[in-house]
């Protein structure tokens, strides 16, 4: 992987759906989005962000996600995530990340990916995969 220069940004873009809500996922809580989903969309920010530093071959895995999710969205509204480079080597890279719906911002912190070889990463998964108990 080209090394990402502190700064890069991306983004990712979704509108809430039902089954994305807390209450979708366990009756008992709040029909908002859930935390899971808003994590989810940072990771994404953070992949946009990077997609254009990857060579043939390679990709980034989820490695750290540390978020505090501050305020509730409900069902279809918009959230954009967006997610900031501070700091990168040859195997890892670290982001500030950030979570606003139509009005407020609703969560934020850190995230760490690292790159990894699709091919080897492939091979490990499926030996895993070929020896289920």
């Amino acid at each position: 992987m080209r090394q990402p220069p502190i700064g890069t940004k991306g983004s990712y873009e979704f509108i809430v759906r039902r089954d994305q809500l807390a209450g979708s996922l366990e009756p008992s809580l709040p029909p908002v989005l859930a935390t899971c989903f808003m994590s989810l969309a940072l990771e994404m920010a953070a992949m946009d962000a990077i997609k254009p530093y990857l060579e043939a071959g390679e990709m980034t895995v989820g490695a750290v996600v540390n978020v505090s999710h501050t305020a509730a969205t409900p069902e279809g509204w918009r959230v954009r995530a967006e997610a900031e480079v501070t700091a990168a080597d040859a195997r890892r890279v670290e982001f500030k990340v950030r979570a606003f719906d139509e009005k407020d911002e609703i969560g934020g912190g850190t995230h760490t990916r690292a790159m990894v070889a699709r091919a080897k990463f492939d091979e490990r998964f499926a030996a895993k995969a070929a020896v289920k108990p």
